[in-house]
This record gives structure tokens, sequence and C-alpha cells, in this order.
């Protein structure tokens, strides 16, 4: 009888204590969730005030601005050099401040048609899983721009323009709130005359278009990384201090 109550008791004790270790378990669990999830709100809290800073820094900049400021695309192939055009004030504008925000730094060119042009500023593309690269094409900062048609504006070498969505889904020709692409070849490109807004053109390192454009490629994706590195106002547009 005893032997059965001696045994009957460590059981007991066993489970009490197999059940003390899973409920310290669960609380350990509990407690690392809830310190991860402080550490991610305080990480979001610190990038939106960093947001807020370099957005409030950019407008301060672009109230100092060239009617036709110039910018300098920076990639692991070498500098294009663009100047925004006056007449389109709405995608000058919001190429300016996407640049001096940081939104296209690190991002890739994702599609590349030699003999055609060569387009990027898609956020979709710091995804480079084989998932991710299923996305590239689809991203953007959340709005589109009004077309703005200047019939001056051509799809000349070295062109700067918005991509969009196809027409179907998008009948008034809306662009893309980031994605650009830059015109290789004018006779190729001349089609879009019309239906893409051209809103700048290339001053310095068309060879740079050039020779991003001649990668190799697969299903139009560079085999190889085409970073932007940075989008920097070019020197000669630095306010004066």
């Amino acid at each position: 009888m005893k032997r059965h109550l001696f045994r009957a008791f460590t059981c007991f004790a066993a489970a009490v204590m197999v059940l003390g270790c899973q409920s310290a378990a669960k609380k350990a669990a509990k407690e690392a969730a809830e310190a991860a999830a402080a550490e991610q709100a305080r990480q979001d809290s610190i990038a939106a005030v960093l947001k807020a800073q370099r957005e409030k820094t950019a407008e301060e900049i672009m109230a100092k601005l060239p009617e036709e400021p110039i910018f300098d695309i920076e990639t692991n192939l070498g500098t294009i050099k663009v100047k925004l055009y006056s007449k389109t004030p709405k995608h000058r504008d919001n190429f300016a401040k996407l640049a001096l925000t940081g939104y296209y730094d690190g991002l890739l060119f994702h599609r590349v048609i030699n003999n055609f042009m060569i387009q990027g500023g898609d956020p979709n593309t710091k995804n480079t899983t084989p998932e991710g690269k299923q996305t590239w094409g689809q991203g953007g900062p959340g709005y589109t721009i009004p077309a703005e048609f200047v019939p001056e504006y051509k799809h000349k070498k070295g062109a700067l323009a918005a991509a969009r969505r196809g027409d179907v889904a998008n009948p008034k020709k809306e662009s893309s709130g980031s994605q650009f692409y830059l015109v290789q070849s004018p006779e190729n490109c001349a089609q879009l005359n019309g239906e893409y807004t051209v809103f700048g053109e290339t001053i310095q390192g068309i060879d740079i278009i050039d020779r991003i454009a001649s990668v190799a490629t697969e299903n139009e994706k560079p085999k190889m990384d085409v970073k932007i590195q940075k989008v920097t106002l070019d020197k000669s547009c630095l306010p004066e201090e």
C-alpha cells in the first residue's frame, strides 16, 4: 500500500513539475513576444520621426530649387545626370521630393530592354527573393500622378519619363508615383510620345544608360544587380547657405 502511495505521489510531483515548466515556458515566450513588440514599436516611432524630419528638410530645399533642377542618379555602373522640366511641375516636384527623402536609394533597375529603355524606381526591388522578384514592377508610394503631356517633350535619347499601368486599367494614363524610365532608343520609343509623361532629360551620362541597357537579362530583369545607390540634388542646384 505504501509503495503504491509513494508511486502516486512521485507521479503527481512529476506532473506538477512538468506543468510548472510549461507555465514558465509560456510566460517566458509571452514576455519575449511583448519585448519584441515593444522594440518594434520603438523602431517604428524612430523611423516615423526620421521620415518626418527628412520630409521637412526636403520641403525646405524644394522651396529654393530652380525651375528646372538637376539630379544625379548614382548607380553601381555610373552616374546619370538628369534635368527635370518646368512644364511638368507635378512630376518634377514628386521626383524631387522622393529623391530628397531618400526614397530611391538602394532600389534596382528592374526592367531593362536593350535598344528600348531602362526602368527603375520600384520599392519592391528591395526584396530580391524569388517570391519578391515576382512583384517587381508593381510597387510604388501608394498614389499616382495626373498625366502631364507636353508636345515638345519627346522620347529622345536619354529622356526621363514616368512608367504607368496600361490603358485598360488606367484610361486617364496617370503615372506611377515613383517608377520611371530612361530612353535608350528614341526610334523604338517614339510610339510612346503623347502616351507616357516625359518630365526630364539626361544631360550627362548617356553612356551609362547604354551600359545598363547592355547587361544580360532574363525576362527583362537584369541578371546582375543594377542598383540606384542614391539620387541626389546636383551641386549646381544646392541652395546657398
